[in-house]
């Protein structure tokens, strides 16, 4: 026994009884009954109650004691009674009765308090996040990201992996996000970056002759905050295996996930085999390559019904004609659904900037009919056509919505959401996982409408390599992949291109000349030179892990110290202003705007 406790706030039962016992933690709460004064002592393992009655000429010191004060407590474990047993916690069955403390940290008035439930504004959170982390919920979290990535770890080993640590100061890149930069003082005018992902060095760990490598990894990107993606910097489980294919990074991913899902949650897992869906169908199907499975409803291409000539719709036949396409939902027997329901999802494709949701239901009054706002522009034809394009049935509803590619996958991904959700076909108590595969290599950038790597611009494209077609890039496949769960991206991978030619030729369709991919990726690229194998990966992200298995909405409430939305540590104070001395040891000179 130390000096400041025998006991953890966590393990004393009636075995303890009669025990003098020394407690260490903080002032949870205090409730004063006049003549007894009741105190719950914190610790990182649980809470005890303490009693002390008025005789004792600690009491009135006590009474005035501010919470999550820290202090020793040195007193005698007494049995409740039956009527003031707490069996929510394991120590509900005993209470400790004060003899003697001593206060260890004082503690001044909270800005927050620790122990409620409210909620507060999340600035105030952040700067005083060393309070907020004292809180029972954001503490479970941080520990269950503690154990989630020691039960990883342990896992990855057990499947052969070797753990290893790569640079943080590292070259600038373009891999797709911007890089923080570090200037450097020994070498004027020049810059490291912080790593975006350790993609080249988990490459050249490859060539390297290791086989299976994985690191939980520090990322770093100068990006705007979302609720799924910490601005700053974030962590990830980086993958990557030699002498494999796609189907291989799969297996060990699957296996790994399955593992950690089930034995940090008791959801149901949905699919224990991840279905695969291209990119294509992910689009058509779902309206986007991020889909929640757990989700029913399916999107079906309607485009062609409106260049019928028994289709009198004429808005939609108008778009169609131009080059707009029809995307469309269909519900199950919803014809007895209030018209308000109808309504409201048309209301809500208004409110996200839509011209509103058009929608009918089938019914068959001697004929097939269209009931519903636009019903009357279908012919019977027109509807029996839809009804076999989308599988329906008389007394099914059936939405759609029309403009470019872009916004309508936009409204009919959202919509498909919305929709399920209003007719509560989300089962909340579940995990869905899948697989996101083929993507195109190259795309189109909506700003610049310039060429661009689709993912990862070290991916192997797919096919006969002597035969791609560079002269139609949009057409090339690669075998790239994302990981989705519940309609959040995991983690995006792929199998690595590890032939320098076809490296500078797919490099070239985006604008790179040989010596600038050379310049760009001189470590890896040279390495490639010297017999490298072929080799492929991914990287799950390990806060979107931990934010699923804990329950919550936003990556913050899983990350010890993060950012605000601005990419400020308000507890730190960071970034913050440096010295001129700094600045001229680095070479370096603020420009005022």
């Amino acid at each position: 026994m130390n000096k400041y406790r025998s006991n953890t706030c966590g393990e004393l039962t009636k075995k303890n009884k009669g025990s003098e016992v020394v407690l260490s933690g903080w002032i949870n709460k205090k409730r004063d009954h006049g003549n007894l004064l009741f105190l719950d002592l914190r610790d990182n393992y649980g809470i005890t109650q303490c009693i002390i009655d008025k005789e004792n000429k600690f009491f009135k010191n006590l009474e005035k004691i501010q919470l999550e004060t820290v202090i020793k407590i040195v007193g005698e474990v007494v049995e409740r009674s039956p009527d003031t047993i707490n069996k929510d916690i394991k120590t509900g069955e005993i209470e400790v009765k004060i003899k003697s403390y001593e206060v260890l940290g004082a503690c001044e008035e909270l800005p927050m308090p620790v122990f409620s439930d409210q909620e507060y504004a999340e600035d105030i959170r952040l700067k005083y996040r060393f309070l907020d982390l004292r809180r029972k919920k954001v503490h479970e979290n941080i520990s269950l990201r503690s154990k989630i990535i020691s039960f990883i770890r342990d896992e990855m080993t057990k499947l052969g992996f070797l753990e290893f640590q790569t640079p943080i100061l590292t070259s600038s890149s373009p891999e797709g996000a911007r890089d923080f930069l570090v200037p450097s003082r020994l070498n004027p005018g020049k810059f490291y970056a912080l790593p975006q992902a350790p993609q080249q060095f988990k490459q050249l760990i490859m060539i390297s002759g290791f086989d299976k490598y994985f690191q939980i990894a520090p990322c770093f990107r100068d990006e705007d905050a979302r609720a799924d993606r910490s601005p700053g910097e974030f962590y990830q489980l980086d993958i990557e295996m030699s002498f494999v294919e796609q189907e291989d990074v799969f297996i060990v991913v699957e296996k790994l996930m399955l593992l950690l899902f089930k034995k940090f949650s008791t959801k149901k897992i949905l699919f224990e085999k991840f279905p695969r869906i291209t990119f294509k169908d992910a689009l058509l199907k779902y309206g986007t390559d991020k889909p929640d499975l757990r989700n029913p409803l399916e999107i079906c291409d309607l485009t062609s019904i409106f260049t019928r000539e028994d289709v009198k719709f004429e808005i939609f036949k108008k778009l169609v004609k131009s080059g707009s396409i029809v995307r469309a939902i269909k519900t199950k027997n919803t014809k007895d659904k209030p018209r308000s329901f109808f309504d409201g999802i048309d209301k809500w494709a208004k409110d996200q900037g839509a011209s509103g949701m058009a929608y009918f239901t089938i019914e068959n009054d001697k004929e097939i009919t269209a009931k519903g706002p636009v019903g009357k522009f279908f012919s019977e034809d027109a509807i029996k056509e839809i009804m076999k394009i989308m599988d329906a049935n008389i007394g099914d509803s059936i939405f759609f919505s029309c403009n470019k590619e872009k916004e309508v996958l936009k409204l009919i991904s959202s919509a498909r959401d919305k929709i399920a959700q209003e007719l509560n076909l989300i089962n909340e108590d579940s995990f869905a996982f899948c697989w996101i595969i083929d993507y195109p290599m190259f795309e189109i950038d909506e700003v610049t409408k310039k060429i661009q790597f689709s993912h990862n611009p070290f991916s192997m494209p797919q096919g006969d390599l002597s035969k791609i077609n560079f002269s139609n890039p949009l057409e090339i496949k690669a075998y790239q992949y994302d990981i989705v769960c519940n309609g959040i991206e995991l983690s995006s991978g792929a199998i690595r291109n590890h032939k320098p030619d076809l490296m500078y030729k797919l490099f070239s369709v985006v604008g790179y000349s040989k010596s600038e991919v050379q310049k760009k990726f001189k470590g890896m690229i040279n390495a490639l030179n010297y017999g490298a194998p072929p080799h492929g990966g991914i990287a799950p992200g390990l806060d979107r892990i931990v934010m699923l298995l804990a329950n919550e909405k936003n990556i913050r409430e899983v990350t010890l110290f993060p950012m605000n939305q601005n990419a400020q540590d308000l507890m730190m104070d960071a970034p913050s202003e440096v010295n001129e001395s700094q600045l001229k040891e680095l070479g370096l000179q603020i420009k005022k705007k």
